[in-house]
């Protein structure tokens, strides 16, 4: 049974209805029940519910007014008020479970975990072949005419630099650095489309640049060929031009 009302009712009209109402349940029907079937708020329930407590023919408790403290006609209204509003979000706010906040730190904390042991194991992985990699980059540029030069002349005399180091630096660094832009995702086609291509022709280029030290060395050649010295040689330029072009393709935007 449902009792719709365009407008504000007092409890006097409302008493007829819940009677019904209570008679419908065979008991005193619940402050939801009534706020339900009578359209009304929480304090109108109450209060209705407590009159109907009231009614000895009517409540099938033994002791309505222990049972329920708002029936005792001696409450302080704003006590009862507050009782009631305290009741409402209680009902209306979800039950927190102690294991929630442990199951949200666990949940952090095992992505955590698993980047910090692919980190180890790529560090493991990367050492070796960084050591590999550096020395060799640093012999062959020894062959093709890279070594020690004073960069600052008349300033500083003492200063010195190994022209040699710029080849494993450019070279591998640009690999990693294409790599990351091609495998990484969110970036604009172009982009991923030139790093792929970059990427790949940087590794293949630096193992083709690992393998002419290695026969050079092991066939006691101490001066490259004019063909090998003039690619190594335009290797710096190349990793400028390769790396500006991929950081302007990234920051441009566009097409996903």
């Amino acid at each position: 049974m449902t009792v719709t009302s365009a407008y504000p009712r007092d409890l006097a009209d409302l008493l007829p209805a819940a009677r019904t109402l209570a008679k419908t349940v065979s008991g005193v029907p619940s402050r939801n029940r009534l706020m339900r079937e009578l359209r009304i708020g929480a304090p109108k329930a109450q209060a209705l519910r407590s009159a109907l407590l009231a009614e000895p023919t009517v409540s099938p408790l033994a002791d309505p007014v222990s049972a329920y403290p708002s029936a005792r006609a001696d409450v302080n209204p704003i006590i009862e008020a507050a009782e009631i509003n305290a009741e409402l979000s209680a009902e209306i706010t979800p039950a927190v479970h102690p294991g929630t906040e442990a199951e949200a730190a666990t949940a952090i904390r095992e992505p955590r975990a698993r980047k910090r042991a692919h980190s180890l194991i790529l560090f493991f992985l990367a050492a070796p072949a960084f050591v590999a990699i550096w020395s060799g980059w640093v012999g062959l540029g020894g062959l093709t005419g890279f070594g020690v030069v004073h960069p600052l002349p008349g300033i500083w005399d003492s200063l010195s630099l190994n022209t040699a180091i710029t080849l494993p630096i450019g070279v591998e660094a640009y690999a990693a650095y294409a790599l990351r832009v091609w495998l990484s995702g969110g970036v604009p086609r172009r982009a991923r489309r030139f790093a792929a291509v970059s990427a790949v022709a940087s590794l293949i280029l630096g193992a083709a640049g690992q393998v002419a030290y290695h026969l050079m060395t092991s066939a006691g050649i101490t001066s490259a060929p004019w063909q090998i010295t003039t690619l190594v040689a335009c290797l710096p330029v190349a990793v400028l031009g390769m790396g500006a072009a991929l950081a302007h393709l990234v920051s441009e935007g566009g097409d996903q």
